[in-house]
C-alpha cells in the first residue's frame, strides 16, 4: 500500500471527518489515479497562502486544512508579542465554501486565545488589506481563490503592513502547520465567539473608512461633482465582491454606472463565463451587449475577490476594445503623473513600481516625469514592500503601482492591488479626456505618439498533476543549463538567471549580479530592446512566457511580437515535451 493509498484510508478512518467528504472519498475506492491526486502531497503554504481544487483530501481546500492552517498561524501569531490582543482580520468573497472556511478560521483563531475581526458579509482583498492596517491587527486572512475557475479556492494570509505574507514569514507559518493535525485543532462554538468578544463582527464603519480614504485618491474631485454624472460606463462584478464597493465608491464622486444584471449577485458557479477573469475578453460578452444599448464608451470588471480590474474602451461608433493589463496601468500612471504636474504636486522624488515581466512602457513615462521606476519580483507583495520603504524613509513618495496581470494600486492605505479605487481613477481618467474632446482609446493613441509603440504578450502552458509539476522544473532546468542563444534572429545580448542571481552576456567571460535575485525567473534581454521572461506559477501548474518589445509603429511591433512569440513557444514546447 503507498502513502497515498494509506492515507486515504486514514482519512475515512477519522471519526472527526466532515460527512461531506467522507461521502466523497468513498465514491473514489478503488480509483487508484483519484486517490493518488488529492494524497500524493499536501497543498503548500507559500507567500500567496493556499490555493487548490475544493474537495477531501490533503491536496485539496476543505474544512479540516483550513483549520489546520489556521492552527499554524495562530502558533506563529502566538510567538509575536502582543501579537494575539491586537488579532487577525477575516474577510471572504463569492467563492464555494468562502463563508464557511472564514467562520472556521475566526472559531479556530479564538480557541488559541486571538482575537477575529470577521467581515459579516463578502469583501474585498483591497478592502481587508486596508483593515488589517486601520484596525492594528498582526495579520490578516482573506479566503478566495482569484479569478480561478469555480472548483477552487484558497487561503491569503496578510502581515501588519496590509501586506501579503513575505517569504520568511509564510516559510515559518509554513513550518507551524505541518507541526498541527489535520483533524485534532481546537475550535470555539461560533456563538460563544461572539458573546465573549473573541470573535467580532466587523462592516459598515470600516467601509466608510475606506471609502474616505479612497476619494483623496481623486485628481480633481470638483470636476467629477460637475462632469461625472455625463459618463457613461457600464460595470460588471463578475458574480464576486466588487458589487457594493465599486458602486458605492463610483457614486459618493459622482459617477453612476450600468451593471451587468445577469452578472450582478455574488454566485461560485460563476453561471455566465468560463472563468470569471477580467483578464479574459469572454468575460466582457454581456457588459458590451449592455455598452451597446446604453451607448457608454466604458466598461469597468473586477474579478471575484476585486483585486484585478478589466477595461474596455472604444472610439464612438467603433467595437469595444478590452485593454491589456499593460495598457491599463500605462494610462494610469500617465493620467496620475499629468494631473500632478498640471496641479503642481509632482514630488521631486517620487517613485512608481511595476513587476518585472510588466510593460517598459512604464519606464518611459516614468523618465518623461522625472520620476524613478523601480522593478520588483511578480507578487504585489513586492509593490507593498516599495511603499512601506518609501514611508519609513520619508525621502522618496510612492506614487502608483502595478502588475501586468491586472493588479494597480494608487494609495498607500491599500497594500495590494485594488480594483476599488483604481475603477474609480479610470473613471476619473474618461471625464478628464471626454472634456478634451477624447476617449481613453484616444488617450492610448496619444500615449504611442509619445512614447512609442510599446506591446506585450503572454502565454501559459498547463500541466496538471503531480506530472505537469515535474515537467515544468525539468523544462526550468533545462533552459537554466543550456539557455538559448536566439529567439527567431534575435541574438540574446544578456541572460539573467534570478534564483542565483546572475546576469550572463554570451561570448564574454565571468557573469554580473542580476538586477533581482532569489525567484524562480529566467530573463532573456534581445538585441533591439526586445525581451523575454520565463516563470513558473507561484499558485497554479502552470509555465508562464511573457515577450515584450518596442518599435515606431504598431505593425512593427506587432510583426516583431509575432516573430517571438512563434519561437519561444516552440523552444518552450520542445523543453516541456510537448512537441518533438
Amino acid at each position: 500500500m503507498n502513502r497515498s493509498e494509506t492515507l486515504y484510508r486514514h482519512w475515512l478512518q477519522v471519526q472527526q471527518l466532515a460527512p461531506e467528504l467522507r461521502r466523497e472519498l468513498l465514491s473514489i475506492e478503488g480509483n487508484e489515479k483519484e486517490i493518488e491526486e488529492r494524497f500524493y502531497t499536501e497543498l503548500a503554504f507559500g507567500t500567496a497562502g493556499l490555493r487548490g481544487i475544493i474537495g477531501a483530501g490533503t491536496n485539496r481546500m476543505n474544512v479540516h486544512v483550513v483549520r489546520r492552517a489556521t492552527a499554524g498561524l495562530a502558533k506563529f501569531v502566538a510567538s509575536v508579542p502582543g501579537a494575539a490582543e491586537r488579532g487577525i482580520a477575516i474577510a471572504y468573497d463569492s467563492r464555494l465554501m468562502s463563508d464557511v472556511f472564514a467562520r472556521e478560521t475566526a472559531l479556530v483563531l479564538a480557541a488559541n486565545g486571538i482575537k477575529a475581526y470577521l467581515y459579516k458579509t463578502l469583501h474585498s482583498v483591497p478592502q481587508l488589506s486596508f483593515t488589517v492596517r486601520h484596525l492594528g491587527c498582526i495579520a490578516g486572512v482573506v479566503i478566495t481563490a482569484s479569478h480561478n475557475p469555480p472548483a477552487y479556492n484558497g487561503y491569503k494570509v496578510y502581515w501588519e503592513d496590509g501586506g501579503q505574507a513575505g517569504p520568511e514569514q509564510a516559510s515559518a507559518i509554513y513550518e507551524e502547520i505541518k507541526k498541527a493535525d489535520y483533524f485534532d485543532v481546537p475550535f470555539m462554538p461560533y456563538e460563544e465567539a461572539v458573546a465573549s468578544g473573541k470573535v467580532v463582527l466587523i462592516g459598515e464603519q470600516i467601509d466608510e473608512a475606506y471609502y474616505k480614504e479612497g476619494e483623496k485618491l481623486l485628481q480633481y474631485p470638483s470636476l467629477m461633482k460637475e462632469k461625472g454624472g455625463d459618463c457613461r460606463i457600464v460595470y460588471t462584478p463578475l458574480h464576486g465582491s466588487g458589487m457594493v464597493p465599486v458602486k458605492t465608491l463610483l457614486s459618493r464622486v459622482g459617477v453612476q454606472v450600468s451593471v451587468v444584471e445577469e452578472q450582478k449577485e455574488p454566485d461560485p458557479a460563476f453561471p455566465t463565463v468560463k472563468a470569471p477573469n477580467p483578464e479574459d475578453p469572454n468575460a466582457f460578452t454581456l457588459a458590451f451587449r449592455l455598452a451597446e444599448k446604453e451607448g457608454a464608451n466604458l466598461i469597468l470588471a473586477t474579478d471575484p475577490d476585486s483585486d484585478r480590474l478589466g477595461v474596455a474602451v472604444r472610439k464612438p461608433g467603433e467595437p469595444f476594445r478590452v485593454l491589456t493589463g499593460n495598457q491599463i496601468g500605462s494610462l494610469l500612471l500617465h493620467y496620475i503623473l499629468t494631473a500632478k504636474k498640471e496641479k503642481g504636486t509632482l514630488p521631486q522624488k517620487g517613485v512608481a513600481a511595476k513587476s518585472l515581466v510588466s510593460t517598459r512602457m512604464a519606464d518611459a513615462i516614468a523618465a518623461h516625469f522625472g520620476i524613478r521606476m523601480e522593478d520588483v519580483p511578480t507578487g504585489f507583495r513586492f509593490i507593498a514592500a516599495v511603499i512601506e520603504r518609501c514611508e519609513r524613509s520619508a525621502q522618496e513618495q510612492f506614487l502608483f503601482g502595478f502588475e501586468e496581470s491586472f493588479g494597480f494600486l494608487a494609495g498607500p492605505f491599500v497594500r495590494d492591488k485594488d480594483a476599488i479605487t483604481s475603477a474609480m481613477l479610470v473613471a476619473e481618467a474618461s471625464v478628464y479626456y471626454a472634456e478634451r474632446g477624447m476617449t481613453l482609446y484616444d488617450a492610448l493613441q496619444e500615449m504611442y505618439g509619445i512614447y512609442g509603440y510599446y506591446k506585450e504578450s503572454v502565454k501559459s502552458y498547463t500541466l496538471e498533476g503531480k506530472e505537469g509539476i515535474a515537467r515544468i522544473k525539468n523544462a526550468m532546468a533545462s533552459l537554466r543549463l543550456v539557455p538559448p542563444e536566439h529567439f527567431a534572429p534575435f541574438a540574446v545580448e544578456a541572460f539573467e538567471d534570478m534564483q542565483p542571481g546572475t546576469l550572463v552576456r554570451p561570448g564574454q567571460s565571468g557573469f554580473a549580479h542580476a538586477v533581482i535575485k532569489g525567484i524562480d525567473v529566467l530573463r532573456f534581454s534581445l538585441e533591439g530592446g526586445a525581451w523575454i521572461c520565463i516563470r513558473p506559477s507561484g499558485t497554479e501548474p502552470k509555465l508562464k512566457l511573457y515577450i515584450g518589445a518596442n518599435a515606431p509603429t504598431e505593425a512593427e511591433v506587432d510583426a516583431l511580437l509575432a516573430q517571438l512569440m512563434e519561437s519561444a513557444d516552440d523552444i518552450i514546447s520542445r523543453r516541456l515535451g510537448i512537441r518533438a
